[in-house]
């Protein structure tokens, strides 16, 4: 079978079943070259309890996209191990209900285009059929609606759909990569969350904006809330939008 994709539609029965009985489970965990999200990162940081500085430093690697000209994270590389992703175990994967979204939409692929009318953002899935994975050819019992609901995906998607859109107005304002100095603004608003809150409440970093203070101590008090006023500061700071600030 040669690796190829199958459109399918949300009503469509699932060609796939994955279980410790296929022959090649955890075989998708290793040789790994992962795209990581910010939302990704904040997840998994997490649940290991680490600092996201530490987890950074010890489980990733920052490169720079050639097509967004923004850091891209991936899984650091461990040849010893064959590359696998250092999550992976004998059982399976150890951080599981935090794992990153690509390993819960696997085999399904994920476009997003917006509607121009409507301006809402219109999803379409195809089936990633690989010649290493055996789980296809199997009819499963469930609906891929059903298969995602199952993956818990919503929210992955949709905190990373806002990176989406930031990268694409990037593109349309700034093509190219950026200055170093400006990759680490990006770096760090989004990814290293944990830096981010100490450079707000021990450097001042937002002192001159004259914020209400129980907004920024709103925004301080959990992850997520940083991370999506990142978005917004990255907007501001590198590409000259006005700060969104969001009870």
């Amino acid at each position: 079978m040669n690796d190829e994709m199958l459109p399918v539609a949300l009503d469509d029965f699932m060609q796939f079943n994955c279980s410790p009985d296929n022959p090649c489970f955890n075989q998708c965990c290793r040789d790994l070259n992962q795209a990581l999200t910010p939302y990704d990162v904040l997840r998994m940081k997490n649940a290991v309890n680490l600092p996201s500085g530490q987890f950074l430093q010890k489980y990733t690697s920052r490169h720079t996209g050639p097509g967004s000209g923004l850091p891209v994270l991936t899984f650091k590389a461990n040849p010893a191990t064959g590359h696998a992703c250092p999550f992976v175990t004998d059982s399976g994967c150890s951080i599981y209900d935090d794992r990153p979204a690509s390993c819960r939409m696997y085999p399904l692929a994920r476009a997003v285009a917006k509607d121009r009318r409507t301006g809402k953002h219109v999803e379409y899935f195809a089936l990633i059929e690989e010649e290493h994975c055996k789980g296809f050819g199997v009819q499963g019992n469930q609906t891929v609606a059903q298969w995602l609901k199952g993956q818990d995906v919503v929210d992955h998607n949709t905190e990373n759909d806002k990176i989406l859109e930031l990268i694409s107005l990037k593109n349309q304002i700034r093509p190219g990569r950026l200055e170093v100095a400006e990759e680490d603004v990006f770096y760090m608003a989004l990814y290293d969350l944990d830096n981010f809150k100490f450079q707000i409440k021990e450097k001042g970093l937002l002192a001159s904006l004259d914020l209400p203070g129980e907004y920024v101590e709103k925004v301080v008090a959990d992850d997520l809330s940083l991370l999506n006023f990142g978005i917004a500061w990255v907007k501001y700071q590198l590409f000259g939008k006005d700060l969104e600030i969001r009870g």
